[in-house]
């Protein structure tokens, strides 16, 4: 009798415990909604070839469309694509770069490449940008003992240029991520799901964060997004170790995204 009473009054809990985790993947899944469409168009263009233009424009021609119509339908703000586009521009930077320096390619053709990059790679960075930016929304998002700016920007502006100064220099990727660590030690990011609360410790949200985009570069590469030098024969899983750029990719992200969310909140 007493274990049939302590069941019946677990099963409520249970059941809004997983009600929660319900509706914050559907919120998840709604963040991502650019990320899905650039994901489905690189699967739709691998299996079926587009009339006209090579596959490389008809991404980039989506891609377009897809960011027209999330400021018209009301998805994404002015503001969200002003922080949007600045990612775009990083991330066409990055990629200019790291092409050159032969760390992956583009093999297909295309009439908008540029050095080797086609331009609607730089949408991969900026649907990254998107996904932050409305799951801030959605979540209502807040930040418990973030770091002054003083700390925040150089950090950033560090894992940022050692993407580039790691091909000349040695790599100090371990110790900016031991940085991130001692940086954010103390700091919490608050959300809400149906009205209720919960924390979680920054770091280990840009752990996940980062590893669901190396899965998410898996997925990319096997429909022939790009491909890394391991990949020219026949895919091949990423290595796992790229994990680690990818997780220092959603810090410099993130902490872009919080700064101008800070600044903006502390505007009059």
């Amino acid at each position: 009798m007493d274990r049939q009473l302590i069941l019946k009054n677990e099963k409520p809990w249970f059941i809004r415990g997983m009600s929660q985790l319900v509706r914050f993947g559907w919120e998840q899944a709604l963040s991502c909604l650019f990320p899905v469409v650039i994901f489905a168009s690189l699967a739709v263009t691998q299996l079926v070839p587009l009339p006209f233009l090579p596959r490389y424009d008809w991404l980039l021609i989506i891609c377009l469309l897809m960011q027209w119509w999330m400021v018209r339908s009301g998805l994404e703000t002015r503001d969200e694509l002003k922080v949007i586009t600045l990612f775009h521009i990083i991330g066409l930077v990055l990629e200019l770069f790291k092409v050159h320096m032969g760390s992956w390619s583009y093999p297909d053709e295309g009439n908008t490449k540029f050095f080797g990059v086609p331009l609607y790679s730089g949408f991969m960075y900026a649907s990254v940008a998107s996904y932050l930016c409305q799951a801030w929304r959605r979540l209502n998002v807040d930040l418990v003992k973030w770091p002054p700016f003083f700390a925040v920007v150089p950090l950033a502006a560090a894992i940022y240029l050692n993407f580039f100064t790691h091909h000349y220099w040695v790599d100090i990727r371990w110790w900016l991520s031991a940085l991130v660590i001692i940086v954010f030690w103390k700091s919490w990011v608050m959300y809400e799901i149906n009205g209720t609360r919960y924390r979680m410790p920054i770091a280990l949200s840009f752990v996940l964060i980062g590893f669901f985009i190396w899965v998410a570069e898996n997925i990319a590469t096997f429909f022939g997004a790009w491909e890394y030098p391991n990949q020219t024969d026949a895919w091949s899983l990423v290595h796992l170790g790229k994990a680690s750029s990818w997780l220092l990719l959603v810090i410099v992200s993130f902490l872009i995204v919080a700064t101008l969310k800070q600044v903006k909140k502390n505007l009059p």
